[in-house]
């Protein structure tokens, strides 16, 4: 039997270095056009065209601006703010915040208070427990420019002088705390559920206290130092 192959004409290369390029090609306009076939740029003519052209346009701007016309940064405006007067600790203070600053940011930044600890900045950990006017807040949730004339009680004001409050001391008798990261929002929270009365059996204090994570693993001990403190145990 005979195959017959069929010859193929490949169109022929131009060979540049190691690189191998087409022929430009034309492309035919559309039927009834007056312009005769147009030549398409090679690959080659098409990026030295637009990095030539891109060249351009980055060299005329002037100083100052940007590609994408943004404005120099020194022309920005500063965010508002406003002048917030709140007791902390016992202790009148008046300063000047972002509109936007949390009341944990506020304690940490502006007051050097940085025993309330920023956790998850969402709420969900309840590292940052405080107290404003003796009820329990989370507060990286809570703006400070809504607290005017408030009274905030962080963990560095629950002792009096060298004297530990009750339940700090009872942290240590019961040795509830490891790492020691959440320990000030399981005190101040500890603090607030005793205030609120929900001490009535471990079921009740676990459940008023369930919005603090402990990932030492805790739980039981500090359970345990609510209840001496609460009873007197």
């Amino acid at each position: 039997m005979t195959v017959v192959g069929t010859a193929i004409r490949l169109p022929s290369t131009k060979r540049v270095g190691m690189s191998i390029e087409p022929p430009e090609s034309t492309v035919s306009p559309p039927e009834g056009s007056p312009e005769g076939p147009v030549s398409a740029p090679s690959r080659r003519t098409f990026i030295a065209t637009t990095a030539v052209g891109g060249a351009v346009v980055v060299g005329g701007l002037t100083a100052g601006q940007s590609v994408f016309g943004a404005e120099p940064a020194d022309a920005a405006e500063a965010p508002p703010g406003s002048r917030v007067s709140l007791t902390v600790n016992g202790e009148r203070r008046t300063v000047t915040v972002d509109n936007r600053t949390s009341l944990l940011d506020l304690l940490r930044e502006h007051l050097g208070l940085t025993g309330s600890k920023k956790g998850c900045n969402a709420g969900a950990c309840g590292a940052c427990t405080v107290l404003v006017d003796g009820r329990r807040v989370n507060s990286c949730l809570t703006l400070a420019v809504r607290l005017e004339g408030a009274e905030v009680t962080t963990i560095e004001g629950l002792a009096k002088g060298e004297r530990l409050h009750p339940l700090q001391q009872a942290f240590i008798d019961q040795d509830a705390f490891q790492c020691g990261y959440c320990t000030s929002g399981q005190i101040m929270s500890g603090v607030g559920c005793i205030d609120e009365g929900h001490t009535g059996s471990p079921e009740e204090i676990r459940e008023f206290m369930s919005g603090n994570i402990c990932r030492c693993g805790c739980y039981v001990k500090i359970v345990r130092a609510v209840e001496q403190t609460a009873h007197g145990k």
